[in-house]
């Protein structure tokens, strides 16, 4: 697809529930899973944007889950889920689904959090454990597009084997730098950042407030404030950090 592409105009009005089919079900980490779903009424999708998932017992009960979606807007669906010790949904979908098996879902959902050609840069991504998610869209919907909006990506996990899409993202070149920092084990000769972001961190790896940034925030509520403050801090405009809370297992 072009650069100058014109954005498919999607629905904004609330979309039923439907079912998706499992296509591929990928090993990230060993508590994340990427899941391929073919959804045949699908109406496209913006990078940024989440679903919902609803699982349903025999006794009726069901529970509801929101996730990001982990696929650029001409990509095949795609979900990542970390697998959190006390959830009702997420140990189903990274330990039990198989391909062939269906789920319920309901999207595409939201807005806000998304970005296209047309919105332009430089882009910051500021990502805390799979807060990764939604900006791996946006860097799969770049390079798709062929835009060569600069981009800067700082993402903080825990451990190194928390890195989600590690690979992937160790190939992205062509205008896409990218930072990373370990804030509970570093393995030796780790040449990353080895703390929790601050403003320091944000100051040696963000776009100077003076090239007018676009930024996406992304992950548990205590990174997303911290980032969200901290780049406000050194200039930037408020209503140009985009930022999106999850509910995880905690700050990465």
């Amino acid at each position: 697809m072009e650069g100058t592409a014109v954005p498919r105009r999607l629905s904004s009005g609330p979309r039923p529930w439907e079912v998706a089919t499992v296509t591929a079900v990928t090993r990230e980490t060993p508590s994340v899973r990427t899941i391929g779903l073919a959804v045949p009424s699908w109406p496209g999708h913006r990078a940024g944007q989440h679903l919902d998932v609803r699982l349903t017992a025999e006794d009726g009960y069901s529970a509801e889950r929101s996730y990001s979606i982990a696929a650029a807007a001409d990509d095949p669906v795609a979900i990542t889920v970390e697998r959190l010790d006390d959830g009702e949904v997420s140990p189903y979908l990274t330990e039990d689904l198989r391909v062939g098996d269906q789920l319920e879902i309901r999207g595409p959902v939201g807005g806000y959090f998304v970005w296209e050609t047309a919105d332009g840069g430089p882009l910051l991504l500021a990502a805390g454990g799979s807060g990764i998610v939604p900006l791996r869209a946006i860097l799969r919907q770049r390079e798709h597009s062929g835009s060569d909006v600069p981009v800067r990506l700082l993402y903080s996990a825990r451990t190194l084997s928390e890195l989600i899409y590690r690979n992937e993202l160790d190939g992205q070149h062509d205008g896409v730098e990218i930072s990373y920092t370990l804030t509970r084990e570093q393995l030796a000769g780790w040449a990353g950042y080895a703390r929790r972001v601050d403003r320091a961190v944000l100051a040696e790896t963000a776009w100077p407030e003076g090239k007018h940034p676009l930024a996406f925030v992304c992950g548990p509520t205590s990174f997303v404030e911290t980032v969200a403050t901290g780049l406000v801090a050194l200039g930037y405009e408020p209503g140009r950090v985009k930022t999106e809370r999850f509910g995880g297992t905690g700050g990465p």
